[in-house]
């Protein structure tokens, strides 16, 4: 069995994970860090302390109605992507915790395409 890290839990909710493989389970988001435990193997669960977070990323679309995905860019593990049906409680609940200056919005399509084509093209200094 799994130990949680949190001793206090501000909310529980239903979630999936896009690491590799979509797995499905429980996401909760306590007062140490953000937690994702899978419903069918309790041994792939992933821990995030909130000293452990440099960012919080969050895709948005159709100016904020829709927030199909959040990331957690950690300073030592790279980043990890999670959806759940209420994404903005649990943005709610992980601002009690991490400063808003650390969470950003991920770049629109349209803004990775014009950032590719602007490197493409761009004078190379020697």
């Amino acid at each position: 069995m799994v130990q949680s890290i949190n001793t206090k839990v501000d909310l529980v909710i239903e979630g999936t994970s896009h690491m590799g493989l979509t797995d499905y389970g429980k996401i909760m988001v306590g007062d140490k860090g953000f937690e994702f435990f899978d419903d069918r193997n309790l041994n792939k669960n992933i821990q995030i302390p909130w000293t452990e977070v440099d960012l919080v990323i969050a895709s948005v679309m159709f100016k904020g109605r829709y927030i199909p995905r959040y990331g957690f860019q950690t300073k030592h593990n790279g980043t990890f992507t999670f959806s759940s049906k209420q994404p903005k409680k649990v943005l709610r609940a992980i601002r009690k915790y991490i400063e808003p200056e650390r969470m950003v919005r991920s770049l629109t399509f349209m803004q990775v395409v014009k950032r590719a084509l602007k490197n493409k093209f761009a004078k190379k200094e020697a």
